[in-house]
């Protein structure tokens, strides 16, 4: 059982250092990175709902089929989605600083990404409870899976209203429920075998609020025919990207 949770943490820490891949984009300056950010958006736009109906929903519907339950738990994410939201809104708690205003989608960004990450995490660990193999593919998987998003949600919270440094540190502390995810799963496991048939389809949920209610509508205050027709692509590229690790995997 220590190799285990040998195998299974140093796994879910790789896969939480990918939320630092943002820093890729530090080498370019402000006035490069601004004209790019849109089109991170919309490439994570694309990449969440890639993942919500090419992955994550296929995987439940596998293992249960599609009972009311499963509608029942996605319908509690898109309300949580949306009261999380709405707090945001009633309090206006901003971060400001020399004019500068924080968008309410980041902070759903963040959440999302953190309730994704968490069943990461999760899966993590349980796959490695079956074995050594199934891990490791689970491993690989989810790093070949998380590459997209974290690049496109540094883009999304930059693009926001943070800066890049605190794109970085927030993405970073939101990956780092993976670690949790996985821990829970290999304590609770042998207690709860089926927690992951309540968490997909609830970050499923997620996922669909945050790109069809927050990032899409961002997408939209751009209004030159050229930057629509790019939005499209890169969010079509998202998707496609999605569809082709299902492929490979």
């Amino acid at each position: 059982m220590l190799t285990v949770w040998i195998y299974s943490l140093v796994s879910v820490v790789i896969v939480s250092l990918l939320s630092l891949l943002g820093a890729a984009t530090l080498v370019l300056k402000d006035v490069q990175l601004k004209k790019i950010l849109i089109y991170f958006v919309s490439f994570s736009a694309g990449a969440l709902f890639g993942d919500v109906f090419i992955h994550l929903l296929p995987a439940i519907t596998r293992e249960t089929g599609f009972p009311l339950s499963v509608s029942i738990y996605f319908l509690s994410g898109i309300i949580v989605s949306f009261l999380i939201e709405k707090i945001i809104c009633w309090n206006h708690n901003h971060f400001h600083a020399a004019e500068r205003k924080v968008h309410n989608f980041v902070y759903m960004v963040l959440f999302g990404d953190a309730v994704h990450n968490f069943i990461d995490g999760l899966a993590i660990g349980a796959s490695y409870l079956a074995g050594f193999p199934i891990g490791l593919a689970t491993t690989i998987a989810v790093i070949l899976h998380e590459i997209p998003h974290e690049i496109g949600d540094f883009g999304a919270l930059v693009h926001g209203g943070f800066t890049k440094k605190e794109a970085l540190i927030y993405n970073f502390l939101s990956g780092l429920t993976a670690i949790a995810g996985t821990i829970i799963a290999l304590v609770l496991y042998n207690y709860i075998k089926n927690i992951n048939i309540f968490l997909i389809p609830f970050a499923a949920a997620n996922l669909i609020y945050i790109a069809g209610s927050d990032l899409i509508p961002e997408l939209h205050k751009e209004s030159e025919v050229r930057v629509g027709l790019l939005q499209t692509a890169t969010f079509v590229v998202g998707i496609i990207l999605m569809l082709g690790l299902l492929i490979v995997g």
